[in-house]
């Protein structure tokens, strides 16, 4: 299979027209920002791998589209809408829309198992943006977004188990890509983790900035 070192112009404008603009629907903490975000960095590492890169940037724009759905089931759901999608029949073999379909399916950071494929990985990875301030960031949206009732203290205690569930020591996030930017990104992320009056003083500042703007 011969890699594609840029994303095709054709491609890169449908996508931009008619898939991007669904993120808006999803909130800011999976919209517009996150999933641009994701494709920024899985081209990143298109070109570290050598994959191609219509299949990378076209997996990375449909990863979280199943978040019209149950979130609990979003990546299988999103690979569904990528596979069923007669538009990518255009640019796309049916060999490589199903490598596509696992790869969004695989993407999950709670999965088990390792993704089947280069384009599964870099996409698990991508999603993984594990630039400290984001991470906490993106979290304290989520809280504010899905749980608006809960007081401040019911926000941290959310933030503070949801965090150390998946980013500690013992967390069950997965890196699949040896050498990757994310691999220094977690050893930072994960000292401020260990340091609860530091963790703590990130969500205070975090929280109540979002409060401000949103009143």
């Amino acid at each position: 299979m011969s890699m594609k070192q840029q994303v095709t112009l054709e491609l890169m404008d449908f996508i931009e027209q008619q898939v991007l603009p669904r993120y808006v629907a999803f909130g800011e903490s999976h919209g517009l920002r996150h999933v641009n975000r994701v494709i920024r960095n899985a081209l990143e590492l298109a070109r570290l791998t050598g994959a191609d890169a219509d299949m990378v940037y076209t997996i990375a724009a449909y990863h979280d589209l199943g978040m019209s759905g149950p979130r609990a089931i979003h990546h299988i759901t999103g690979g569904k809408i990528l596979a069923n999608d007669a538009r990518l029949r255009k640019w796309f073999s049916p060999d490589k829309i199903r490598i596509m379909k696992e790869a969004v399916e695989d993407h999950r950071a709670s999965g088990s198992r390792q993704p089947r494929s280069i384009y599964g990985k870099i996409v698990a990875e991508a999603d993984r943006d594990l630039e400290p301030d984001e991470i906490f960031r993106r979290a304290v949206l989520y809280g504010l977004e899905n749980e608006p009732g809960k007081t401040k203290e019911q926000q941290w205690e959310r933030f503070h188990r949801h965090i150390h569930e998946k980013y500690s020591t013992s967390g069950y996030i997965r890196l699949w890509i040896t050498n990757s930017p994310n691999e220094k990104k977690l050893k930072s992320l994960r000292a401020i983790i260990e340091d609860e009056i530091q963790l703590r003083a990130v969500f205070d500042r975090l929280y109540d900035l979002m409060i401000a703007e949103n009143k």
